[in-house]
């Protein structure tokens, strides 16, 4: 029987999320930044990944929420509807005891992003997923140079 995924907020305390959210960003997740910015999707995936397997603590969920929208945008390139939505609903959960600037990472503006995109992927429907405008696909903003 699989198990139910234990959110950020029900395994750490509020005051220990927003305590991980400072510092600076693992090396793999900003190289995963800089793949998502560049529309490489799956590689950024692999990258944000390893930065969630490497790193103890809150942070890492905050890790695979961005690495979910990244799936969920690679999922609309590529005609998955379904895929998409699965995607946009766990990376809500994931993110959403983050504050609105975390690691940098202007988390506020990367939700309500992937909120937009979200929508038109549901109004679109499945059938119509082909017309979704890729610049609606915003890079994350990020307070700082992560170059």
């Amino acid at each position: 029987m699989p198990h139910e995924p234990v959110y950020p907020e029900e395994r750490y305390s509020l005051d220990e999320i927003k305590k991980s959210a400072q510092g600076p960003l693992h090396p793999q997740a900003r190289a995963g930044i800089q793949l998502f910015n560049r529309g490489e999707y799956f590689e950024a995936h692999e990258a944000l990944e390893l930065a969630w397997r490497e790193e103890p603590g809150p942070i890492r969920e905050f890790y695979r929420g961005v690495l979910q929208i990244g799936v969920a945008y690679y999922h609309i390139l590529h005609g998955n509807f379904r895929g998409a939505l699965k995607m946009f609903s766990r990376a809500k959960k994931w993110l959403a005891a983050y504050p609105a600037v975390c690691r940098g990472v202007n988390l506020a503006q990367l939700k309500s992003d992937a909120r937009k995109a979200e929508e038109r992927v549901i109004e679109l429907g499945m059938e119509n997923l082909h017309r979704f405008e890729k610049n609606l696909l915003k890079p994350i903003l990020f307070e700082g140079d992560i170059e």
